[in-house]
């Protein structure tokens, strides 16, 4: 049976409901049809990252490879889970950031955090769209979908709500164009997607 989601959790996202009204004032805008065609798969494959130096493990694409930044490993503490999960053949990563929650550093904080490096986007982006995230295996979070021309299509946060936190961000190499870049997203959408419902805390 699915674990019932803790009501602190509820009270983070209600306060991310009311932060994310004020900090994007720009009317929603979908995205529109008829993009021109770029290449993608049109499977996916997975395969399970595990690591005994992480807490937690989850399954990616086949086509990408994880990566750990050695820059911030250098620079941020508790930094040898901050894992990047490289497109090659399309420039694009997905940076991973794990965390665990303490009492100087609280669930609270951590969202406020990823609210705020999310909503930064706000100014080129058409829509910030938080989606709720309720997964097996006490994984709960947001999903945002950011339209438009911002530098990141897709971010997110999960957690366990007591021992864990782990904040996502889509990233490509190239200008932001969503129209060229439209089948891309939503492929790699999917793949954030698995890796998310895959996601096992140690």
């Amino acid at each position: 049976m699915r674990d019932r989601i803790p009501t602190k959790f509820f009270l983070l996202i209600a306060a991310l409901g009311t932060l994310a009204w004020a900090s994007c004032s720009q009317d929603y805008s979908p995205r529109g049809k008829g993009y021109p065609y770029l290449e993608v798969p049109e499977e996916h494959s997975y395969q399970r990252f595990q690591d005994g130096n992480c807490p937690f493990s989850f399954e990616y694409n086949t086509i990408a490879r994880v990566q750990r930044d050695s820059q911030l490993i250098r620079n941020e503490p508790e930094s040898d889970c901050w894992l990047n999960i490289v497109y090659p053949d399309y420039d694009a990563t997905i940076y991973l950031s794990y965390k665990t929650p303490e009492e100087d550093y609280n669930l609270l904080k951590l969202r406020n955090e990823a609210h705020k490096l999310t909503y930064e986007h706000a100014k080129r982006a058409d829509f910030i769209e938080p989606q709720l995230i309720t997964a097996a295996n006490q994984v709960y979070g947001l999903v945002y979908n950011v339209g438009g021309a911002a530098a990141s299509p897709t971010q997110f946060f999960v957690t366990d709500t007591v021992r864990h936190w782990l904040r996502g961000a889509l990233y490509f190499k190239t200008s932001p164009n969503p129209d060229s870049l439209e089948p891309l997203i939503r492929y790699i959408d999917e793949d954030i997607a698995h890796l998310i419902r895959s996601i096992v805390w140690e």
